[in-house]
């Protein structure tokens, strides 16, 4: 598989750093509920080395997964890292021992998480550092973030993150850090049944900078749409691999981390950057999320 089939590139927004287009999300490398080590740790390495060998050079992860090991399998993997790898990480989230999701969001933490993110990954600067709002339910809830994002552009000018992003966020809560530092990337939930966000992949589209759909193929409640495994049993592939190429299709500064532990399906979620869709089949995809429970 060559590059050009991974979606084509994206470079992003005033950084040397291009993409493809269709990475790999990290968080399955971890054991059952992204707890732990997994049940067979060769087998996790052997997955990120088949993701880089197919061209993947956008790596989505985070210390708290685990915690810690992932980014330690990372490093077992593929260090010393390809020139070209951009590894992108997130911070504001803990997994206390009994295994919950908890804010981690104070000065503190949230530098002591970037030095965890450091020593785990063997790097001396990061290169994307997501801020991750940790709200009280699933999706984003409104609230000043301008101190976390302010520890983390002062981290950025002591050398050790290069640039910034954020994660599970609002449109003003995008364009209250906007107001402190340049944001690169903004990473939300969102996929083809899933689209409270249209607006800001359109905002951020016009400004360069990239949307990253995490859960693009629903995460831990898998899509299920009988819309959509008609419209892939017409075409003759797989609904998650026609899930993703929507997603290509939806806006060019969208970028695809979709995430396994197996490397059949690794395989399936890169062919889809070689998926055409049709202006019909597109138009029923559209319809998707308006018309039915998924």
């Amino acid at each position: 598989m060559t590059t050009g089939t991974l979606g084509g590139e994206f470079t992003f927004p005033a950084t040397s750093l291009t993409v493809q287009r269709i990475g790999y999300g990290a968080m399955q490398l971890a054991g059952p509920g992204v707890w732990g080590p997994p049940k067979d740790p060769d087998a996790a390495v052997a997955i990120l080395r088949e993701a880089t060998a197919a061209g993947v050079n956008h790596i989505d992860t985070a210390d708290y997964y685990g915690p810690h090991v992932t980014n330690q399998i990372i490093r077992r993997a593929l260090y010393p890292y390809p020139a070209d790898l951009v590894i992108v990480t997130k911070l504001g989230g803990r997994r206390p021992p009994d295994r919950s999701w908890q804010p981690a969001n104070s000065p503190q933490e949230l530098t002591a998480g970037v030095h965890d993110n450091l020593h785990n990954l063997g790097l001396e600067t990061l290169d994307i550092v997501n801020y991750r709002v940790m709200g009280s339910g699933n999706g984003p809830e409104e609230g000043s973030i301008t101190e976390q994002v302010r520890v983390l552009a002062e981290l950025r000018r002591e050398g050790l993150i290069r640039h910034i992003g954020l994660s599970n966020v609002t449109p003003a809560q995008v364009a209250e850090a906007q107001s402190i530092t340049e944001i690169v990337c903004v990473q939300n939930n969102y996929n083809l049944a899933y689209r409270h966000d249209d607006a800001l992949i359109d905002d951020l589209a016009r400004q360069g900078i990239a949307y990253v759909p995490f859960f693009p193929l629903g995460g831990f409640t898998p899509l299920h749409s009988s819309t959509l495994s008609f419209l892939a049993g017409r075409i003759g592939t797989t609904a998650m691999q026609v899930a993703l190429a929507w997603l290509l299709r939806r806006s060019p500064n969208i970028l695809l981390i979709p995430g396994t532990s197996s490397v059949a399906h690794l395989r399936e979620n890169l062919a889809a950057g070689q998926l055409t869709l049709s202006p019909q089949t597109l138009a029923e995809l559209d319809g998707i999320a308006a018309t039915e429970s998924v």
